[in-house]
């Protein structure tokens, strides 16, 4: 499987690869088709036209994550994609019918970067708001900033390896729409901090009405971010996550309504948010925390201790 996936990335290939000629890549004569996804294609920056209103000189807005990327970050991003691109075949061949789904979403791209940007403005587009202009946004976006991009990959890390249902990558890029929304905050934020307000609540917007997911693009979200199940999730703008957090369905990190400016709550690392859940005001919950569902905090929580109830009560350390 991984060498039919590594013929299809090659950019030397002069010749399509034969699914005969491998038996691993054997499908059914009703999927013939799908020699045409190993037929080499052109990089995703000839085939996307650069955007030239993004500006290299701002500093990325993901200060809190690395900005340096070397070749054994390079070697990481693409052993994902590699994995990504083998679970796409493998879902190809049990479910056939699927295949021309996955070929657009997945098999035609060279990069998770073009792969999300493709799929982020599939079901964020409308009437008025046409698919090329977000397709060039997002990947305008992912293609330029190390620190989204690493953060991309963290998250699906995360979902991965912290979700049970969660069976494989290819699985939460397709289908988890906490994952999708999140990516796409990620780039409403990038410009929120430069000043494009307009556009960064288009996304705010779009992202609320599809995904049912709203979060404010002054929020500051951090890596390894898992939102569960995702309805319902409402983060304020002044709200800061941090690294490794986990938030379950119907979980608002909001204000009390009573103060103006930082008014939203911290979330410290590692810290686990369960359903239904309310964390309000300018409370800071430290760093492995746990919140049981429907609980409603009001006030600091120390890290590493359990919170549940309304309001809600520490039941001890974790």
């Amino acid at each position: 499987m991984a060498a039919c996936v590594e013929n299809c990335r090659s950019q030397n290939s002069t010749t399509p690869y034969s699914l005969e000629s491998n038996n691993q890549c054997q499908l059914s004569n009703s999927l013939s088709k799908l020699v045409k996804l190993c037929i080499p294609t052109l990089p995703i920056s000839t085939r996307i036209k650069s955007v030239s209103w993004v500006d290299e000189k701002i500093s990325p807005t993901y200060n809190f994550l690395p900005q340096v990327r070397n070749e054994e970050q390079k070697e990481e991003e693409e052993e994902l994609w590699i994995q990504i691109q083998e679970e796409a075949m493998s879902d190809v061949q049990q479910e056939p019918i699927l295949h021309e789904y996955y070929t657009s979403s997945i098999l035609s791209h060279n990069s998770l970067e073009s792969s999300l940007s493709h799929l982020l403005a599939m079901k964020l587009s409308n009437s008025s708001l046409s698919k090329i202009t977000l397709l060039e946004t997002f990947y305008s976006v992912f293609i330029k900033d190390d620190g989204i991009r690493r953060a991309v990959r963290n998250d699906l890390k995360a979902v991965r390896e912290r979700d049970p249902a969660c069976t494989s990558y290819v699985h939460c890029l397709l289908n988890f729409k906490g994952f999708q929304a999140s990516q796409a905050h990620r780039v409403a934020h990038k410009f929120w901090c430069q000043g494009r307000t307009a556009m960064a609540t288009l996304i705010q917007s779009r992202v609320s009405e599809v995904f049912g997911v709203d979060i404010h693009p002054g929020a500051k979200i951090g890596s390894g971010l898992v939102i569960d199940h995702a309805n319902g999730v409402v983060i304020g703008e002044t709200a800061v996550v941090g690294e490794n957090v986990t938030i379950l369905h119907n979980v608002t990190l909001g204000g009390t309504g009573k103060v103006s400016g930082d008014r939203h709550p911290k979330i410290g690392d590692g810290v686990f948010i369960g359903a239904g859940s309310k964390v309000l005001g300018s409370v800071r919950i430290g760093e492995g925390a746990k919140i049981g569902a429907g609980s409603v905090v009001l006030k600091d929580l120390p890290p590493n201790t359990t919170a549940v109830g309304n309001p809600a009560r520490l039941i001890g350390p974790n």
